[in-house]
């Protein structure tokens, strides 16, 4: 009997010691924070900004007519190749060729007019020269006193009215000069509108969108109108991305940086690019406060980044097509050999001078003294080093990054491990001190 009690109690301080045991680890295994880490390593940093936008000829000509009227003839369909002069469109051309009838017979009318009026004017200077030699022998005789006032006063006053009718006759030749001058005028432009019922194209180039049908009535272009699109004229040898960059980053692009450009077209597959135009004004999007601002930035793809979807039968094969949607990393700058971390190893804390502390030893009843000095904490950029299951916080200087790491400027070394997971844990739960599990990146969020 007084052995059993025995085993007993020997059993049940062993179960105690084992629970107790157990509570320690389990707390302790509490206390622990598991984490993923990397090495500090030499890397080559690129940054980029990335952009969406639409696929689009560098070269696009929209085709609008000079003159309204009905569309009676396409010569061409969307995808021909067109050259400069060729017929692309004829209007119907009778209410011109009417007006340009009307026009030759108003110029002809005007030219008869003149020369009539310079018909009369050999007449009217024959009568003015006859009454003006009558008029110098009456005055020289009427100097002397041979004729009368009343002959005098005749003579001369057929002078002035002959000059008078010389004057007159003289104006009309001139107003029928500018009459001729602007039925001429209106000749040329009632034969331009004729000649503008057809329509040519202004270069070479594909057809890319061809806007009307045979029979469609179009407007033509004035000040206050483009006009009525017949179709649109591009260069498809010749393509570009146009995407918006917002306004925060477009500071950062440069011509000629160099794009990867991404087509949905073409999964798994990047084009390269050049910038070459910058927008100066931005454009908006959106209502009151919540509009974005981006401007537009154009992007040529380099032909060579594609010449192997061109088939070799087929050397006019365009592998793009105007408005494909497309996605544009823009690389702003790079940084070659440099030390970097990922980019979630790095994270931003209040600086800890103390500031904080003073802060609260502020008294209570000077509450606006406390805010103040607050507001003036500053932030710093840590990272978390693991040192043999702990985690040492330390500050750094970062630089540039590209999608995955970042540039690490001053305060790690090459070969240094940090933490680098979860990132839940180093923007806020970490401290330093900490102590940490280091785990495979794969197993970092499995629970037992």
């Amino acid at each position: 009997m007084k052995k059993n009690k025995k085993i007993l109690f020997i059993a049940g301080g062993i179960l105690l010691l084992l629970l107790i045991v157990l509570a320690i680890k389990k707390k302790n295994n509490r206390d622990y924070i598991k984490v993923a880490t990397e090495t500090v390593q030499i890397r080559n940093i690129i940054e980029t900004i990335s952009a969406t936008g639409k696929i689009q000829p560098v070269k696009d000509i929209k085709i609008t007519p000079y003159i309204s009227g009905e569309v009676i003839e396409i010569f061409v369909k969307e995808g021909d190749k067109v050259k400069a002069g060729d017929l692309l469109v004829r209007i119907d051309p009778e209410i011109y060729k009417s007006a340009f009838e009307q026009a030759e017979a108003q110029l002809n009318s005007q030219k008869a007019n003149l020369a009539n009026a310079r018909a009369q004017l050999a007449q009217v200077e024959a009568r003015f020269k006859n009454a003006e030699t009558v008029f110098n022998r009456n005055k020289a005789l009427w100097e002397k006193k041979v004729i009368s006032d009343a002959d005098f006063e005749t003579a001369k006053t057929n002078y002035e009215i002959a000059k008078a009718d010389l004057d007159a006759i003289k104006q009309s030749i001139k107003a029928s000069e500018f009459a001729v001058n602007s039925a001429e005028a209106a000749l040329r432009k009632s034969r331009e509108d004729l000649n503008k019922t057809a329509v040519y194209a202004p270069a070479d180039g594909r057809v890319s969108k061809l806007s009307v049908e045979k029979g469609e009535r179009v407007m033509g272009a004035s000040q206050f109108s483009a006009g009525t699109e017949l179709m649109r004229i591009a260069n498809l040898d010749n393509m570009q991305a146009v995407v918006d960059v917002n306004e925060n980053d477009i500071v950062k692009v440069k011509l000629g940086d160099t794009s990867l450009i991404e087509v949905d077209a073409y999964l798994n597959r990047k084009f390269k690019g050049i910038v070459t135009e910058i927008a100066t004004s931005a454009s908006t999007s959106g209502v009151s406060i919540d509009q974005v601002t981006n401007f537009q930035v154009k992007i040529q793809i380099l032909r060579e980044s594609y010449l192997d979807l061109i088939p070799p039968d087929q050397p006019e094969y365009i592998p793009f097509r105007p408005g494909m949607s497309a996605t544009v990393d823009i690389q702003t700058r790079r940084r070659n050999k440099v030390l970097s971390v990922p980019i979630q190893a790095v994270t931003t804390r209040q600086d800890s001078t103390g500031k904080v502390k003073r802060s609260e030893s502020v008294s209570q009843e000077n509450e606006e003294e406390k805010k103040a000095v607050s507001t003036t904490e500053s932030f710093k950029e840590y990272v978390f080093i693991y040192d043999n299951g702990y985690a040492r916080m330390r500050e750094v200087k970062s630089g540039i990054q590209d999608n995955n790491y970042i540039e690490i400027v001053s305060g790690l070394k090459e070969g240094e491990e940090v933490i680098s997971a979860p990132y839940s844990a180093i923007s806020r739960q970490l401290k330093n001190g900490d102590r940490v599990e280091k785990v495979p990146k794969d197993k970092l969020y499995e629970v037992k």
